[in-house]
């Protein structure tokens, strides 16, 4: 396992960043709905709720793909993986969550840091970007999977709502979940592909037509 560099941490900091140009704050996969149901009504609701997510939902699915991205040596093999991607979303919204989050990082990274990226779902456009850029994998995924669970964590601050220090407290008790699942996941393959997060998916779809919302997902 490579030794990661200071400048690697700051390039997946910049990454990774909410100022990063992709419109991330944009989208509460699904947990928008799941508050406004009264499923999620304090801290604890959402801590659990994202940790179910992150460890047994989209967010393990979306390390596996990131691997797999990162060690894909043919474009077509690429292609393939993307196409499983976008396979795997359980919603509409899903999808275009994953689609333009991943168009977005693509456009901008391409143009920064001279990377060939086509337009590819977001978990494998930062997989096949990393591996570009020689950033360590295991970095990379656990990253990757906190800023997810911290997106989280921002939507449910406001929503819920929840004082800034109790989401910071969420952010720093689920960070440890996050380290866990993505080393587990970038030993796996995409064969362990699988989710049992169903109200989570169930919640993106409920979203859909959900009256009055914030989010786009």
């Amino acid at each position: 396992m490579a030794t990661p560099t200071d400048a690697d941490i700051l390039t997946l900091t910049q990454w990774l960043s909410p100022a990063y140009p992709v419109g991330g704050f944009a989208y509460s996969h699904g947990l928008e709905w799941v508050i406004e149901s009264r499923g999620v009504t304090c801290a604890a609701d959402a801590g659990d709720w994202i940790a179910d997510v992150v460890e047994h939902g989209s967010g393990r699915n979306d390390c596996l793909l990131l691997a797999a991205s990162y060690r894909a040596d043919h474009p077509d093999d690429l292609a393939k993986i993307d196409r499983t991607a976008r396979a795997f979303c359980a919603s509409s919204e899903r999808l275009m969550e994953t689609r333009l989050l991943g168009e977005a990082f693509c456009g901008v990274t391409a143009e920064l840091w001279s990377v060939d990226m086509a337009a590819l779902t977001y978990p494998v456009a930062i997989g096949h970007a990393a591996a570009a850029r020689h950033l360590p994998l295991h970095l990379t995924a656990q990253m990757f999977l906190q800023a997810f669970m911290a997106n989280l964590v921002a939507c449910a601050t406001r929503l819920v709502p929840l004082g800034q220090a109790e989401g910071q407290r969420l952010i720093r008790d689920l960070t440890p979940l996050c380290q866990q699942v993505a080393t587990t996941a970038i030993d796996a393959g995409l064969d362990d592909l699988g989710s049992t997060a169903f109200l989570s998916d169930i919640a993106s779809m409920k979203h859909e037509t959900q009256y009055s919302r914030m989010f786009r997902t």
